[in-house]
């Protein structure tokens, strides 16, 4: 299935009233893959609101802001996705934000 056909599936299972993490993730994904920046930070941002640990959407709102030029607050989301992956345990996702965030402050 290509990006554009699975943008449209995931889209149409959210207009349908399916709304979850997993859902918005995998859209943000998609958005992300495509460019779209700024319709993956929406999607990343309503992932973590649904599920505030869930450290991978941290780590991909992060890349997503950055890549749109948003530093500052890709600054933010790492360190909130760091403070969520530890809480978690997630401690490899952590670590990975850890670099992007170090990366990012010394810019």
């Amino acid at each position: 299935m290509s990006g554009v056909a699975l943008i449209e599936k995931l889209e149409q299972l959210l207009a349908g009233g399916m709304d979850n993490a997993l859902l918005r993730y995998g859209l943000g994904n998609e958005y992300l893959k495509a460019g779209q920046y700024e319709r993956a930070i929406g999607h990343f941002r309503k992932t973590v609101e649904h599920d505030p640990n869930y450290s991978a959407a941290w780590k991909q709102l992060g890349k997503a802001l950055t890549s749109a030029g948003r530093n500052d607050d890709a600054i933010r989301a790492y360190q909130d996705g760091i403070h969520a992956a530890q809480q978690k345990g997630d401690l490899q996702v952590a670590k990975e934000m850890t670099v992007f965030l170090k990366r990012l402050q010394n810019a």
